[in-house]
């Protein structure tokens, strides 16, 4: 047993010896075959790519727009009495002189025909002192009537005709009030809700509103623009009628198209604007007087501008800028010049060229000199029309 230890105690720290010189051959061994592989393969990022191009995209001066009816009447009685009868359904198209309402008309059809027999009888009375007034006139020169009696006779007579006019004009009014308890539209347009009912009274003293009709064709369209705008707005108003566009409350769906007819005679200057008003035939009827639209004035067109979709361009501290993908599919960043950004596309006006082609979507993850690997199937487009907001 002795014997045996002393050659255990040389063998152990000899295997260990072995041990650590196989682990430094492998680490070597594997480092070599590292280096003759080469760097590792740089990692490719998936984006969506378009291309820069050229179009003709029209310049907007934008405003948020309230739809005014042409002409709004609220619609009032004029005489007192009880409401007999409505004519019209709430919501109706009427056209100038249809029935609305009728408003008892017994009451002045009474005063109206007691008027005109007051008139009869002063107009009677009124030819008897004149058929007297030229029997006192031929009478006065013989001396069988006295001048006095003659004047006397002539004041009664302008006296009955100033009965008798007034005589008229009691007729007249009262014919008017027969007229007004007949309440008839005065201008084409929609009916709004009814406001009273059949059987109530109504008096022309308390003002109160029977209905509403609104003249919705044409309609208008105001909306506020800033006014370092005017001078442009006034520039090219001079040559032709400008475009107003009115889109719905998504900024896309247009509803209609009409003229600018209105640049209001002054600025506001607690905010620095000037109300413009836009006209529009209306025949679809898709605006409708109280609605917000996006209005859009039409002041020219760029012709050739370089356009990518709007999502292409990012903010930074240093400004806009874009990827540019390279032939090798390396990216590229690109500060650039946005003239303007609508409807999903921005106007460069410098740092990029027509053809090139650019991250659309996916840029995220990128930086300067990246590789990028482009997805089939959603090809990249410049998108449609813009304009400067």
């Amino acid at each position: 047993m002795t014997a045996r230890l002393p050659r255990l105690g040389v063998i152990l720290p000899l295997a260990a010896a072995l041990a650590a010189g196989a682990a430094v051959w492998r680490s070597l061994d594997w480092s070599e075959h590292a280096s003759a592989a080469g760097p590792a393969r740089q990692q490719e990022i998936p984006v969506t790519a378009g291309t820069a191009e050229t179009r003709t995209v029209p310049i907007f001066v934008r405003g948020l727009g309230t739809v005014q009816a042409h002409y709004m009447v609220t619609i009032r009685t004029r005489v007192d009495g009880e409401i007999m009868q409505v004519f019209y359904r709430e919501g109706q198209e009427v056209k100038a002189g249809d029935r609305l309402l009728q408003i008892d008309p017994r009451p002045f059809q009474a005063t109206l025909d007691q008027a005109k027999a007051t008139q009869e009888k002063d107009e009677a009375q009124l030819a008897g002192a004149e058929v007297d007034l030229k029997r006192y006139a031929g009478l006065v020169g013989p001396g069988y009537q006295t001048k006095q009696a003659y004047d006397d006779q002539k004041a009664l007579v302008a006296q009955l005709e100033a009965t008798v006019k007034g005589d008229q004009a009691q007729v007249q009014a009262d014919q008017l009030n027969l007229v007004y308890a007949d309440v008839r539209a005065p201008i084409d347009g929609r009916t709004g809700a009814r406001l009273v009912d059949p059987g109530n009274f109504v008096q022309a003293s308390q003002s109160t509103a029977l209905v509403t009709i609104a003249q919705i064709k044409p309609i208008y369209v105001s909306f506020p623009v800033p006014q370092d705008q005017l001078d442009a707005i006034r520039r090219n108003q001079a040559t032709a009628p400008l475009a107003v566009l009115a889109y719905g409350s998504d900024d896309q769906t247009l509803l209609s198209r009409g003229e600018l007819t209105l640049i209001n005679n002054q600025v506001d200057a607690t905010t620095g604007t000037v109300q413009l008003k836009g006209t529009f035939a209306n025949e679809d009827e898709r605006l409708w007087p109280g609605e917000f639209v996006n209005a859009r004035l039409v002041l020219g067109q760029r012709e050739n501008a370089v356009t990518v979709p709007a999502q292409t361009v990012m903010h930074g501290p240093g400004g806009d800028y874009v990827y540019v993908i390279k032939p090798d599919d390396t990216v590229e960043h690109r500060d650039v010049a946005v003239a303007a950004t609508q409807d999903d596309v921005a106007v460069v006006a410098k740092g990029l060229a027509v053809g090139e082609k650019v991250v659309v979507d996916g840029q995220y993850r990128l930086t300067d000199g990246a590789k990028v690997k482009i997805r089939t199937g959603q090809p990249g487009a410049a998108g449609a029309g813009a304009g400067t907001g």
